[in-house]
C-alpha cells in the first residue's frame, strides 16, 4: 500500500469511529429522554388515578346502599366489600390511603353508605360503628346565585359564619393551591385584582348531602368544584372551537343564566350576545349591573347603567371581567351552541317573554309596546 493511502484510510476510520460514536450518544440521550418522560407521564398519570379514586363515586347519587362488614374482616376485606358494593372506586387506593393516615379499630355490622360519600366520611362511619342511613344535613344551591347568597344558605344550616366563608374563599393562598389543583377549570384569570371574588361562578349549584355535622368551609368549596369540574370537563374542546377560555365560557353562561329561564330562550339570548360582541357592541344587560352595584334591586335606572365597573356591559363593551354567579349546564350549552339569527337586541316583557329584534327601530317598538 502506498504512504500517502495509509493516512487516508487511518482518517477514514477516525471519521467513521467518530460517527458512529455520535450516532451512539445520540441514541443514548434519546433512550434517557424516553425514560424520563415515561416516568414523568407515569408519575403524573398514577397521581391522578388516585386523585380520581379518592374522590366520591357519584357526588349527586341519593342512593342508600346497605353493606354488611363481618367480624374479623381485615382492612383488605372492607376495602373490597366496598368497592364491590360501589361506595369507593379501587379497593387497593383505599387500603394505602387509611395505612398512609394510620387508621385503624374499623368496626363491623350492618351499614347503609351512599356512593356520595367522601372516603373519610366512610372511614369515619367505620370506626365510629355508625350507620348512615342519611345525611345530616342536605342543602340546594340554587343556579343564579352568587357566592355572598351561598354563604348566607350555608351559614344558616352548619357552624360556621357568612364571614368564615366569604373569607375562606377569598383567601389568596388558597385560591392559588386550588388552581393548582382544578387545572382544568381554574386558571389564573381568577386572580384579576378587578374580580371581586375569585371563585364567583366556578362553585356549582346542586344538592348536597353532608354526612358530618359541621363540615369545613374548605371541603365545601372543593366538593362544589369537583362537581364543576365534573360537569364542565365534557364541553372542554366545544369550549375551545367557540375561540374562549374556560374563564369566557364561565361568564357568558352566568350571564346567560340571568337573562333566560328555559333552553329554548337561553339558546337565542347566547346568539344574540355573539352578535353584539362580534360587531363590537356592548352586551347591554341588566344583571351585570346588579352585580356591579353589589344588590338586588326591582328595576334598573338609568343612572344605574352609568356605574363605572369591569363588570357592567353598559361600561364595557366585550365580556365582563369574570361571571357574576353560577349556573345550570344548560347555559353552559348554550355557550358553546348557540343558536344562529340575525337579532342584535331583546328585552322581557312582565308575563315572562322574551322579544327578539333585528334593529333598534324594531326594539324601540317592543319597548313602546311590551314597557313603556
Amino acid at each position: 500500500m502506498s504512504k500517502d493511502k495509509k493516512p487516508r484510510k487511518y482518517r477514514d476510520n477516525l471519521i467513521m469511529r467518530s460517527e458512529e460514536s455520535r450516532l451512539v450518544r445520540k441514541i443514548v440521550v434519546l433512550i434517557i429522554v424516553a425514560v424520563i418522560l415515561i416516568l414523568v407521564v407515569g408519575g403524573i398519570s398514577g397521581y391522578m388515578y388516585i386523585k380520581s379514586a379518592l374522590q366520591p363515586v357519584n357526588p349527586d347519587s341519593e342512593e342508600k346502599v346497605k353493606v354488611e362488614i363481618p367480624m374479623g374482616s381485615s382492612t383488605s376485606d372492607i376495602a373490597s366489600i366496598l368497592e364491590e358494593n360501589g361506595i369507593i372506586k379501587d379497593g387497593r387506593v383505599f387500603r394505602f390511603y387509611i395505612k398512609f393516615n394510620n387508621e385503624s379499630d374499623f368496626q363491623a355490622g350492618n351499614y347503609t353508605f351512599s356512593p356520595s360519600m367522601e372516603i373519610d366520611e366512610i372511614i369515619t362511619a367505620l370506626k365510629k360503628g355508625k350507620v348512615m342511613q342519611e345525611p345530616l344535613v342536605r342543602i340546594t344551591i340554587p343556579e343564579g346565585q352568587t357566592i355572598k347568597q351561598m354563604a348566607e344558605i350555608y351559614s344558616e344550616k352548619l357552624s360556621f359564619s357568612k364571614k368564615d366563608f366569604l373569607s375562606k374563599v377569598n383567601d389568596r393562598d388558597y385560591i392559588e393551591s386550588l388552581i393548582d389543583r382544578y387545572p382544568s377549570v381554574l386558571t389564573k384569570d381568577i386572580l384579576n385584582p378587578d374580580i371581586r371574588t375569585p371563585l364567583e361562578g366556578y362553585l356549582y349549584a346542586a344538592t348536597y348531602n353532608f354526612y358530618t355535622k359541621s363540615p369545613s368551609v374548605e371541603s365545601i368549596v372543593e366538593r362544589m368544584l369537583e362537581k364543576t369540574v365534573a360537569v364542565v370537563t365534557p364541553y372542554l374542546n366545544e369550549i375551545s372551537e367557540q375561540n374562549l377560555t374556560v374563564h369566557e365560557a364561565m361568564t357568558m353562561a352566568s350571564l346567560i343564566e340571568n337573562e333566560a329561564s328555559s333552553v329554548k330562550q337561553r339558546k337565542k339570548i347566547a346568539g344574540v350576545f355573539y352578535n353584539r360582541l362580534d360587531k363590537g357592541m356592548p352586551l347591554q344587560t341588566d344583571p351585570t349591573v346588579l352585580y356591579a352595584l353589589g344588590g338586588h334591586k326591582e328595576k334598573v335606572l338609568y343612572k344605574d347603567l352609568k356605574i363605572e365597573s369591569p363588570y357592567n356591559t353598559y361600561h364595557v363593551d366585550e365580556l365582563p371581567v369574570g361571571p357574576i354567579s353560577n349556573f345550570a349546564e344548560s347555559s353552559l350549552k348554550a355557550t358553546v351552541n348557540p343558536e344562529k339569527s340575525d337579532y342584535l337586541y331583546f328585552l322581557h316583557d312582565d308575563k315572562g317573554n322574551i322579544h327578539y329584534a333585528e334593529t333598534i327601530k324594531g326594539h324601540k317598538k317592543h319597548k313602546k309596546k311590551y314597557i313603556d
